[in-house]
């Protein structure tokens, strides 16, 4: 589904694909996580899986596309908007300080203009609500009009492409491979210690 997505928006054809744990080993993070691991690795989707990434890898850009539960996932997004703030915050008292905190501030005014846009979540609003017949999406609860706007642009970038087939073609594929090597078993006779 996140791949789709990120191809919707993004235009990546093959885009990659990582799944959130706490290292990179194949025995790390818990039995959930591990079984998703072995699905996604073994179990024969066109995706271009890259296996394990860690919280750190997020923003590296190590993966185009970082999969995780919705409770670990919010707990990450709200880290890192949290950050963002602190980051802004701090970077304002730094460059108000003083006469020439002000000029240094002047002269940057430019590359911190443009690191704000980058650390703005309203510059990336709009997730798509998924189990839907059609295309429904959500902006942060405390979006701005900015971010509400470029929700609606995730909507029409969402419309627009084969989002809702590619995740329909998905979850086949997803229920096919599940019949076909029930969990305690696996594609293959080996388990996961």
């Amino acid at each position: 589904m996140c791949e789709a997505f990120h191809r919707a928006l993004n235009g990546v054809a093959r885009p990659t694909v990582g799944l959130l744990n706490v290292g990179a080993e194949d025995q790390k993070g818990h039995e959930e996580v591990r079984e998703a691991h072995r699905i996604l690795r073994e179990g024969g989707f066109d995706i271009d899986y890259r296996g394990f990434v860690e919280g750190g890898d997020i923003s590296k850009g190590v993966v185009d596309v970082v999969v995780t539960d919705g409770f670990t996932g919010n707990v990450a997004l709200k880290t890192a908007e949290g950050t963002a703030r602190f980051i802004s915050a701090e970077l304002r008292a730094a460059l108000t300080g003083t006469l020439i905190d002000k000029i240094g501030a002047a002269i940057a005014s430019g590359a911190l203009r443009r690191l704000m846009t980058k650390l703005n979540p309203s510059t990336l609003d709009g997730a798509p609500l998924l189990g839907l017949n059609g295309v429904v999406v959500k902006c942060h609860g405390g979006a701005d009009a900015r971010g509400v706007s470029n929700g609606v642009l995730v909507a029409v970038d969402l419309a627009q492409s084969q989002y809702s087939q590619e995740i329909a073609a998905s979850l086949a594929q997803l229920t096919t491979t599940l019949a076909q090597c029930p969990r305690d078993q696996g594609p293959t006779s080996e388990k996961i210690a």
